[in-house]
């Protein structure tokens, strides 16, 4: 069966409630191929190596995370950027991109699917006094030792993660996929045991230490690779279409 392009889209930014979320780019249709959807691939990155895997296996329409045209970028289409519009273009598949709505979403976002991986129970925001803070808080059935933690951690996303602090007992988390080692203050403060993201900066070492608090990067790629799945199963079993995840290997 196939479904629209213009009626998937629509019911892709209700579901994420899109048009309502600030962001660095834009979020919906990023780049508009046939008309109509039968097949849907999706990955984290609408990498040159994703396009081309969309194009093998014969992709009406391209679902990722992280898309094109982010603010600050140079606006001028050439080199990497227009090989990979040409590619789109030319084999008339579309680009569909979500970045922080897909991060947020109570059902498919990163986050939340995220915790459902490690077996972390959600309790609440990371930060409820501030909305752009996009981390949860949330607890295991059973506290563990920061090794063994990290330990399921590698075994779940199959990478071996950065841990610090690695004796530390651990039950109640604070975690934000992607690049959000940032957040580690606002976790310390809410008195988490163990911060979990997918980046590290040098001073996220510091802080994990002085504020007493372990701290995994579990890889950026790694970690959100499970909301465009989740979204990717939401919109197939609603229009009846064929969906196919794609992941291409990131060590970062």
């Amino acid at each position: 069966m196939a479904v629209s392009l213009a009626t998937l889209v629509e019911e892709a930014d209700r579901y994420l409630n899109a048009g309502k979320i600030q962001d660095y780019c834009p979020n919906g249709l990023q780049v508009e191929g046939r008309p109509q959807v039968g097949r849907i691939v999706t990955g984290v990155t609408a990498s040159q190596a994703l396009v081309d895997a969309a194009i093998e296996a014969r992709a009406d329409l391209l679902l990722v995370h992280h898309g094109y045209f982010w603010k600050g970028e140079n606006p001028c289409i050439t080199g990497m950027k227009q090989r990979r519009l040409k590619a789109l273009l030319k084999h008339d598949i579309s680009l569909l991109a979500y970045h922080l709505p897909l991060d947020v979403h109570p059902e498919v976002g990163n986050n939340v699917q995220l915790a459902r991986q490690l077996h972390i129970e959600v309790e609440g925001l990371l930060d409820p006094a501030n909305p752009r803070v996009v981390g949860l808080l949330g607890a295991l059935a059973e506290p563990m030792r920061a090794r063994a933690f990290a330990a399921w951690v590698g075994q779940v996303l199959g990478r071996e993660p950065l841990l610090v602090d690695t004796d530390r007992l651990v039950q109640r988390i604070g975690w934000c996929t992607g690049g959000g080692q940032g957040y580690i203050d606002q976790a310390a403060a809410a008195g988490v045991d163990l911060y979990l993201t997918g980046e590290a900066s040098e001073q996220t070492f510091h802080s994990a230490r002085e504020n007493g608090v372990a701290f995994i990067a579990a890889g950026h790629h790694a970690t959100e690779r499970y909301g465009v799945q989740a979204l990717g199963d939401y919109l197939a079993r609603r229009f009846a279409v064929e969906h196919l995840f794609i992941d291409c290997p990131n060590p970062v």
